[in-house]
């Protein structure tokens, strides 16, 4: 009797749970490999944007670098090869990067300036393997209604915003700020479905 193919498999170069969620849904199967140290311990993964980077320059290096470093850990450990993904996610106000809040007055601050204007959401996809990276990029605008200092603080005093760039979860308690979207909901959330589908496929991953 023959036995079907199993299908295949990548890394996840990320401890993002919504990437996990995500690739979930696709019905891609994966394995995660962690980075051991932190990343400002590795020059090349430092996410301190570099002098005049713009954002859509800064978040392809951030996930470019996430990968290639992946498939080094892949190398290092001797792990069966499979193709790693990584991605990264920014904002763009204005033309000013909005990364990961510092703390909660950090926090504060940036769902401050984000009431009642439009900004950018913007992630970028790598994969790598056998020495080659593929790219793909997310370009989403979002819209928050005016905010109140009240909601604000009963926000960030959630925890959710503490881990996500620019300081919110689409698909969490936030989904209730965001009063007008153009683009990728799930590229909002860390990872577009759509691109990174079509990025897998140059792999030969047919989903």
């Amino acid at each position: 009797m023959s036995v079907a193919p199993q299908p295949p498999r990548l890394y996840l170069a990320s401890r993002s749970p919504r990437r996990r969620e995500l690739l979930t849904q696709m019905g891609i199967g994966f394995d995660t490999i962690a980075f051991r140290d932190s990343p400002r311990d590795d020059p090349g993964l430092d996410e301190t944007p570099l002098a005049g980077e713009d954002p859509v320059g800064y978040v392809e290096r951030v996930a470019r670098h996430k990968a290639e470093h992946g498939c080094r850990i892949v190398a290092w450990r001797r792990l069966p090869a499979q193709p790693v993904l990584a991605a990264d996610t920014t904002l763009d106000l204005a033309g000013e990067l909005i990364g990961k809040p510092l703390d909660a007055v950090d926090a504060e601050s940036i769902l401050r300036r984000l009431s009642g204007r439009t900004h950018r959401v913007l992630t970028a996809v790598a994969v790598g393997f056998a020495g080659r990276v593929e790219m793909a990029l997310s370009i989403s605008e979002v819209r928050f209604r005016a905010l109140d200092e009240d909601e604000i603080r009963r926000y960030v005093a959630s925890g959710e915003p503490m881990d996500k760039a620019g300081a919110y979860g689409i698909q969490g308690r936030a989904a209730m700020f965001v009063e007008h979207l153009a683009g990728s909901y799930t590229g909002v959330m860390g990872l577009p479905l759509c691109e990174t589908a079509q990025l897998l496929k140059r792999y030969g991953y047919h989903v």
